[in-house]
């Protein structure tokens, strides 16, 4: 049977699960309508969209070239098993290599970003015929089994009894909330390397494939890295023959206001993950990149990975026609360029709210960092909150989604992460929501 309006939302609830939640008393957006930076539910509210959705939506919503190119390839053909060649595949792995840094190539495409983090795990453990990979407590990098472990988001915890193994954890260079309370983010930095060193040398790096680093930090509260800090986790990578992964799988395409976080480092991958804005969200689609030297390698070495749908070919054009429109629109350099004005904007909110103990933003990713007092940096809620210790934060939530927007809100982070088309108008109404949903945050403060 069809859904009537009436019923549609009552049939979500009814036959489908959503993620990441209890089941019971969900109350979602019943989206009808998108352009730009706008979404409208049933009901006819509209919402700016200040986080692209989950930080991928970079070209905006509703991009009609988007749809004309889906059409011209399915009109052609929709389905080809993935050992054979198409126009689309080919034009988007050209294009792919023409912006990612160095000699990364060759890609081997997926269905999304954790896809791509599972093949690239592979296809390092393959080629460098060792099982260990080493990533970060503070990261995510997706939600299937491998991704879920290699990830230090606590939401692994669920199956954590279970996990895939031969995964290791570091500290972050987090120097807002620094392991070893150090007085400068470069020294913050300097411990984490020694940290990094350190479990590589006592897990013996013969045993490690790969490293695994967010080209920029995510949902892990957008923590900057230090300027070296990537240039030394490569240089110690190649020290000790082991792989560098870099996961750009949300600050790829332009968020940054580069092509991808790594290029703010001068960096080059073994291999990078890619997802989210590949296609901005109008089609799934993902990809683990790879380097001459490893491409080479698997000229004459099997490479045992596969995927029904790897490179379809409706979601390859979608690709090409995204990225055509990033470089035709200059959307990299309007987030480059509007990421200043956001940091001078969000220092502004920061000097009118106590409760904003933190801003970390770079292009249009970003986060604001919520505390109860300053001096202590006790967060308004804490890190893997219980749910009796979520109030503050579902209030939050509340009076965002009241005001007409979306953004995404976990524990004491607010993320901005808006389209790239964003203007500094919308920037600014963004923000002002924002600021009356933080004045909520103002209520929990406390002097020391």
């Amino acid at each position: 049977m069809i859904s009537t309006k009436n019923n549609i939302l009552q049939d979500n609830l009814d036959y489908t699960l959503f993620s990441w939640s209890k089941q019971g008393g969900l109350k979602p957006l019943d989206i009808v309508n998108a352009k730009g930076v706008y979404l409208w539910d049933r009901a006819g509210k509209k919402y700016l969209d200040f986080s692209s959705q989950l930080m991928n939506v970079n070209i905006g919503h509703g991009n009609p070239r988007i749809a004309e190119a889906v059409a011209r390839q399915m009109k052609a053909f929709s389905y080809v098993y993935p050992g054979a060649a198409t126009e689309a595949r080919g034009a988007l792995g050209k294009k792919i290599a023409q912006i990612t840094p160095g000699t990364l190539r060759k890609t081997f495409f997926t269905l999304g970003g954790a896809e791509a983090i599972e093949n690239a795990i592979k296809i390092a453990r393959i080629y460098t015929g060792r099982p260990k990979v080493i990533s970060q407590y503070r990261s995510y990098h997706g939600a299937t089994y491998g991704a879920m472990s290699a990830g230090g988001d606590p939401r692994r915890h669920a199956m954590d009894w279970n996990a895939a193994p031969n995964f290791l954890h570091v500290e972050n260079p987090y120097f807002y909330r620094c392991p070893w309370n150090t007085s400068s983010i470069e020294e913050c930095g300097e411990m984490a390397i020694r940290n990094l060193e350190q479990v590589i040398k006592y897990e013996k790096p013969e045993s490690i494939a790969a490293i695994i680093m967010e080209g920029e930090s995510g949902t892990s509260g957008c923590i900057k890295f230090p300027p070296f800090y990537l240039r030394e986790v490569k240089r110690i990578a190649d020290q000790y023959g082991i792989l560098l992964i870099a996961d750009e799988v949300m600050s790829g395409f332009g968020r940054t206001g580069k092509w991808f976080g790594v290029d703010h480092h001068d960096v080059t991958p073994d291999i990078m993950a890619i997802a989210k804005g590949l296609t901005s969200g109008y089609l799934p689609l993902g990809g683990a990149v790879v380097t001459d030297k490893i491409a080479e390698h698997f000229n004459d070495a099997h490479l045992t990975i596969g995927l029904t749908y790897s490179a379809h070919a409706v979601a390859c054009a979608a690709g090409v026609e995204n990225i055509l429109i990033m470089e035709e629109e200059n959307m990299v350099e309007n987030a480059e360029k509007l990421g200043k004005y956001m940091d001078s904007a969000l220092e502004k909110l920061r000097s009118k709210h106590p409760s904003i103990g933190d801003v970390r933003n770079t292009g249009l990713l970003g986060c604001i960092e919520l505390v109860k007092n300053r001096e202590t940096k006790e967060p308004l809620v804490p890190w893997n909150a219980k749910p009796s210790e979520l109030e503050p934060c579902l209030k939050i939530i509340s009076k965002i989604r009241e005001q007409g927007m979306f953004t995404f809100v976990k524990w004491n982070f607010i993320f901005i992460a808006p389209p790239l088309c964003i203007t500094e108008t919308q920037i600014d109404e963004g923000l002002e929501i924002i600021s009356k949903a933080i004045e909520i945050a103002d209520e929990y403060y406390r002097e020391s």
